[in-house]
């Protein structure tokens, strides 16, 4: 079952008001590359978010297939717990389905403030166990998705590399930087 949240999502309703320029524009590249959009039944895939304060500002779920995001396609995370499966977000959307995964790669090294996660079948086929991958039987958006990215993180040299294979979320990879041109230039050169 793939397009949709696994986590418990508590949103508290308010206009954002970050500047979402540069997140943009890096979105709307992996969008016209088609690693950022939605399958033909309609459900969405990939999501972009960068560090800001103690929380991060991403996509909100069900926005991979709108070719440009506005503001109210933003949500401010803010609290995340994977134990217990539950994240709080500030915006006019739902977080993304990702989000645990994305606050996971973030705990994980204080110094990356933008993740990338994108669908790519071929890619996602050339780099699998080629370079740092999560279990095949752990599927996106799970406390379990983000005890594989603390283990990559722990066990491989994912921290240098930057990129990862998300082994049981077919398609789904992740790459991440000290910033966005980082996180984005990383996964442009595998491709």
């Amino acid at each position: 079952m793939e397009g949709y949240t696994k986590f418990n999502c508590k949103r508290i309703e308010k206009e954002l008001t970050e500047d979402i320029s540069e997140i943009n524009r890096w979105r709307k590249k992996f969008y016209s590359l088609k690693l950022i959009g939605a399958y033909d039944n309609g459900v969405g895939f990939g999501n972009i978010s960068i560090r800001n304060g103690e929380g991060f500002l991403i996509s909100g779920t069900k926005t991979g297939g709108i070719k440009k995001l506005t503001g109210k396609h933003y949500t401010q995370v803010t609290d995340w717990n994977y134990l217990e499966n539950n994240l709080t977000c500030i915006g006019p959307i739902d977080a993304s389905s990702e989000s645990l995964t994305h606050g996971a790669v973030y705990e994980a090294d204080s110094g990356i403030n933008a993740v990338v996660h994108v669908h790519n079948l071929g890619l996602w086929a050339r780099l699998i166990f080629q370079i740092p991958t999560t279990s095949m039987q752990v599927e996106y958006g799970t406390p379990e998705m983000a005890e594989e990215i603390f283990r990559l993180f722990r066990e491989t040299k994912v921290k240098e590399k930057k990129i990862l294979v998300m082994g049981g979320h077919k398609e789904g990879i992740i790459s991440f930087g000290k910033d966005l041109n980082e996180a984005g230039n990383i996964l442009l050169n595998y491709l």
